[in-house]
């Protein structure tokens, strides 16, 4: 073999060599970059699944209610979980939240979290709008004008816009409910409305409960008595501020309808009350019987223009279960006991009333000689 062939084959030897070790090093710089991206991947993984499944809200807490105003947005939603202490993490709160559209879709609302509660669990909850019930109640009501602080204290809306919304519902005189009978329109008991109700849409379901209420056992009831159910709810208002005894309700309610079937006038002290605007009013004078009102039930006979207060389902269904009998006068016992003595002539009544009045007189002059 000449030196020529010689050279030409060692060249080549080095040149594949040189091949080989470099294609070594791109197969080692590759392994790296897979390794790398391997580890990053499993990293980013990681931190994915901890975004959306680790716990997040309340952790190792209690449950808490969280209120969204109508007017958040999402930057008030993060303060609110954030300053209450209801999520650890806020930064992948609100990654995942934004990756949800949450921050596009606030719904207000009163809402239950549960403690170690998930990014995603939360977030559809609230994105959802899938909100706690707030209980409401209200009683012990006496004119329309009460009820607005008493049926709003828990929801998102204002007296004023609960008002408006009434006034707007007795324009449109749908139902026949007028300024002096709205009130009967609210039957107090306990309802579950959400916390985001508005102000239309709380009256519509008051109308809603009414009309459920006087269902038509009770309407034949009232049609029976030859009253409508505004009436029926006025005279029951009557009975309520007449006695707090549940079991004398139908007495009370029975002696009443007996005074109007003569054509005698009630003269119910409480609507003297109601007349003279004096809810403190504890004594009856007769200065008051000759208070000019439609309600002054001394000076006009038959019902007053409208319920005296909100009355109760018990004394709503005390009139309509009336109990039957002869009575037309009645007066509180002597005895101080919150019941009352019937009558059924004026000569008897005033001899209970004489016993009465004699035992105050006996108390106040035990209360004079031993003051407390």
């Amino acid at each position: 073999m000449n030196s020529e062939a010689v050279f030409f084959f060692i060249k080549s030897d080095v040149v594949i060599l040189g091949m080989a070790r470099k294609k070594d090093k791109m197969n080692v710089k590759g392994v790296a970059l897979f390794l790398v991206g391997t580890v990053m991947l499993i990293s980013f993984g990681f931190y994915a699944f901890q975004i959306v499944y680790s716990p997040n809200i309340l952790v190792e807490r209690e449950s808490r209610v969280v209120i969204i105003p109508r007017d958040a947005d999402f930057k008030k939603v993060q303060d609110i979980l954030y300053d209450g202490h209801i999520v650890n993490d806020l930064v992948s709160f609100s990654f995942l939240a934004k990756l949800m559209s949450y921050n596009d879709n606030i719904k207000p609302g009163r809402y239950l979290l549960e403690p170690n509660m998930t990014n995603i669990q939360a977030i559809r909850k609230l994105r959802a709008g899938e909100q706690t019930p707030v209980n409401i109640t209200f009683n012990n009501v006496r004119t329309i004008d009460q009820l607005a602080p008493k049926i709003t204290e828990r929801l998102s809306i204002s007296e004023d816009e609960f008002n408006a919304a009434l006034v707007k519902f007795l324009d449109s005189n749908e139902d026949g409910f007028t300024s002096e009978t709205i009130v009967s329109m609210f039957i107090p008991n306990t309802y579950e409305v959400y916390y985001s109700v508005s102000a239309d849409e709380l009256v519509e379901r008051m109308r809603d409960e009414y009309f459920r209420f006087w269902n038509e056992a009770r309407r034949k009831k009232a049609e029976k008595l030859g009253f409508s159910t505004f009436e029926i709810s006025t005279l029951a208002s009557i009975v309520q501020a007449e006695t707090s005894k549940g079991e004398e309700k139908p007495t009370v309610a029975g002696l009443y309808l007996n005074r109007l079937q003569k054509g005698m006038a009630l003269q119910a002290d409480p609507t003297l009350v109601f007349a003279s605007g004096d809810f403190e009013l504890k004594r009856i004078l007769n200065v008051h019987k000759e208070i000019e009102s439609p309600y002054n039930t001394y000076k006009y006979k038959g019902l007053p223009p409208g319920p005296i207060n909100m009355p109760t389902i018990q004394s709503i269904d005390a009139v309509l279960n009336y109990k039957e009998h002869d009575y037309l006068y009645m007066c509180a016992k002597e005895d101080f006991s919150g019941y009352h003595a019937f009558a059924v002539t004026y000569e008897e009544h005033l001899r209970n009333a004489r016993r009465y009045q004699r035992q105050l007189t006996i108390e106040q002059r035990k209360a004079r000689i031993n003051p407390r």
